[in-house]
């Protein structure tokens, strides 16, 4: 399932995943690069979501990129784990440093040090979800094995 994203005009994937403040993945959602923003959106919400489990009960905020923007992403969010969507974007014309890190780019940073997922090599989007899967484990592991 493979598709082609006409923005960067490049054949793949996308994928949506939810973090938690450090970095770490709770769960990752990937499908093909020719899907509508909104609807692959909606869809997401509905599968990063789906369990709220003791995991997404602290949760108050959720820090999202202009991707997500709307009001019935908010409110759908409210519904499922009642916490306010705060929408991170670029400002207009002048850089400014956002108020809190963007802990999502360096969950990414670790996901291209991995060759599997540096490229992108799977025929099934369940493959490529747990390589991440795997990857994560490995990466929280780390300090208990040296």
């Amino acid at each position: 399932m493979y598709g082609f994203n006409g923005c960067k005009k490049v054949k793949g994937r996308k994928g949506q995943t939810l973090v938690d403040s450090l970095g770490l993945v709770l769960k990752v959602v990937v499908s093909e690069a020719n899907a509508p923003e909104r609807i692959l959106t909606a869809y997401a919400l509905m599968e990063l979501l789906e369990e709220p489990t003791e995991l997404l009960e602290k949760v108050q905020v959720l820090w999202v990129d202009s991707g997500y923007d709307g009001d019935k992403f908010a409110l759908a969010v409210w519904f499922m784990i009642q916490a306010h969507v705060e929408v991170i974007g670029p400002t207009k014309q002048e850089f400014k440093v956002l108020p809190q890190p963007w802990v999502v780019e360096r969950t990414f940073g670790w996901f291209n040090q991995y060759h599997r997922l540096s490229k992108d090599y799977e025929r099934l989007t369940q493959m490529r979800e747990g390589a991440i899967y795997a990857l994560m484990t490995r990466i929280m592991l780390l300090p208990l094995l040296s």
